[in-house]
């Protein structure tokens, strides 16, 4: 049976792998922007995984004190990103970057 702290590790490189999937698969900002957040949450658990490494011993807390303030870090960064877009969407009429409003063929991206 695997210990917890792999099978945290492992969960952790999948939500990054996930969150990288669809940082690059979708074109509208907000879906980018909460791809940006599930990568930020499988390095959190991943960085919490690889904290965990004795269990006698418990977790080190540099490591648990470092993802805490990484959360409030992403909690502010998110609010910016969401700010901007909607910046962007009332300037442009769109919630996608001007040079992906259309596709090859010139159909209008599905919202």
């Amino acid at each position: 049976m695997p210990s917890a702290s792999l099978l945290y590790g492992l969960c952790g490189a999948a939500l990054i792998g996930l969150g990288l999937y669809g940082f690059v698969a979708h074109r509208r900002l907000i879906r980018r922007v909460l791809a940006f957040n599930v990568i930020g949450s499988g390095i959190f658990l991943l960085f919490g995984a690889s904290a965990y490494r004795d269990p006698a011993a418990g977790a080190d807390p540099v490591p648990q004190a470092m993802i805490i303030t990484g959360i409030v870090v992403a909690l502010a960064a998110t609010a910016l990103a969401l700010a901007l877009i909607v910046a962007h969407a009332r300037l442009a009429q769109s919630g996608a970057l001007p040079e992906d409003e259309t596709d090859e063929d010139g159909s209008e991206d599905a919202p």
